[in-house]
């Protein structure tokens, strides 16, 4: 029977008004699905695998909204996930994932005796890389019951950890870009250029001066300016993989295995070295200990110090980047000889950097005499997020008249002009905060580049 489009359109009202409800968000995407809309189902189901990465109904209406979509690489992923979180049969197809039950019950195939409830399954998740079996239950009929295995809750083989570990990071990605696609930042590149860059490419004065290929650079600076994207074009630098790590693939809610999730992110990078592997917003995880009131979180820098020292491993070959709006929220240890032992400030882009991104930002769009030069010009101290947002903006400005009139016309000075009325440079909170810090806190000069730029800009 057709999906009434009425009933779509007040469930969609509906989840707009309440985006955080889960409930709500799959019974749309199962909707979405029956009306021929996998996309829009996808994007429902993923809303929730967001807030809930180990809802088992969500994984499965996303690995039929994606290979519905075409996307098969990506229904295999949400399938493989189904079946290690619990989900019912083999899942060998898409259609053999059942879209979400409006109630609670047996999944379709499964005779209610072998059924386990939800919060009983729940006992047997991890969040993080790792996950426990399947419970026996869930399995198919034609399987047979799981052996029993020896796994506590919280507790994940070794074999597990790298195999989730391998599938969660697929050796990390190529990265495509390279500093020459950096525009200008030319102290940022000159200092890794001695730092990484210089002793990679030339292994023979690397080995007159004993220098060793291991180590950790912290790029700090206000939000938007290109940290990451600088991370990126290092590892294409360098011909290595780039690995990016967040708080979500380490943080567990068991005793231990976040420490093991984060072994286990060494362990990958070490597989495939030469490796960069990125810690984006590194005070997130490696926030100072004197500051975490939970001793779980105070084990997790233990555990980080303990790679980069490695001890009992071999980091040659393995660059350790990390990025971060806060440095003087970063634990002190982490930042001492051998570990994240050189500071670089990422400030925001020069002229000639904002004139490249404006020209990169704006390629492809109808526009009319544009005077690019003149928009770096007064676009001073906006970053490199703020300058997208001014492109953004001005398009929009065009595209409401076009809307209006029903014809397309180009970008124009006029729409620019009106978008620097609206949009701000964000950074100067940024640069009100780290003024004390540089001032009153700047142990050993780690601020002396940033107190230099503050006078430079009579900050200071």
């Amino acid at each position: 029977m057709p999906v009434d489009p009425s009933v779509i359109a007040a469930l969609e009202a509906a989840a707009a008004a309440a985006p955080d409800n889960n409930a709500l968000l799959l019974h749309l995407a199962g909707l979405l699905l029956e009306a021929d809309r996998p996309a829009d189902a996808l994007t429902a189901s993923a809303a929730v695998l967001a807030r809930d990465p180990a809802n088992v109904e969500a994984l499965g209406v996303a690995a039929r909204a994606a290979e519905a979509s075409g996307d098969a690489a990506r229904a295999e992923g949400y399938r493989r996930l189904y079946r290690a979180l619990g989900g019912a049969g083999t899942a060998a197809v898409p259609e053999d994932v059942p879209a979400p039950r409006a109630s609670g019950g047996p999944p379709p195939g499964m005779p209610p005796e072998e059924w386990i409830p939800e919060e009983e399954q729940s006992q047997g998740r991890v969040g993080g890389m790792g996950t426990l079996p399947p419970l026996s239950g869930a399995r198919g009929r034609d399987e047979g019951p799981e052996p029993m295995r020896e796994v506590g809750p919280g507790h994940v083989s070794d074999e597990d950890a790298r195999r989730f570990a391998d599938e969660a990071f697929g050796g990390g990605e190529d990265a495509s870009v390279t500093l020459r696609d950096v525009a200008g930042m030319e102290a940022v590149k000159r200092r890794l250029n001695v730092a990484f860059l210089g002793p990679m490419k030339n292994p023979e004065l690397r080995a007159v001066y004993g220098k060793s290929l291991r180590g950790g650079l912290l790029l700090y600076g206000p939000p938007g300016c290109g940290k990451t994207f600088i991370a990126r074009a290092t590892a294409g630098e360098l011909g290595a993989r780039f690995v990016t790590v967040g708080l979500s693939d380490v943080m567990d809610m068991y005793i231990g295995q976040s420490e093991r999730n984060l072994h286990e992110v060494f362990e990958h990078a070490r597989r495939h070295r030469p490796c960069v592997l990125f810690f984006d917003e590194i005070d997130a995880l490696g926030r100072k200990r004197s500051l975490r009131r939970e001793s779980g979180t105070r084990d997790v820098v233990n555990q980080l110090l303990s790679e980069m020292d490695s001890l009992q491993s071999d980091n040659e070959g393995l660059f350790i980047l990390a990025a971060t709006n806060h440095p003087w929220d970063v634990d002190t240890a982490l930042r001492r000889p051998g570990r994240l032992d050189r500071t670089l400030l990422v400030l925001p882009p020069d002229q000639p950097a904002r004139e490249a991104i404006l020209r990169s930002r704006c390629e492809g769009r109808p526009l009319e005499k544009i005077d690019f030069g003149w928009l770096a010009g007064k676009t001073e101290d906006y970053s490199g997020a703020d300058l997208v947002h001014v492109c953004e903006s001005a398009a929009e400005n065009a595209m409401e008249e076009s809307l209006t009139t029903g014809k397309v016309r180009p970008i124009r000075m006029d729409d620019f002009k009106r978008a620097l009325k609206e949009v701000r440079a964000s950074v100067r909170p940024w640069f009100d905060t780290a003024r004390n810090y540089a001032l009153f806190a700047n142990e050993g000069g780690t601020y002396d580049d940033l107190i230099d730029y503050l006078r430079s800009r009579k900050m200071l």
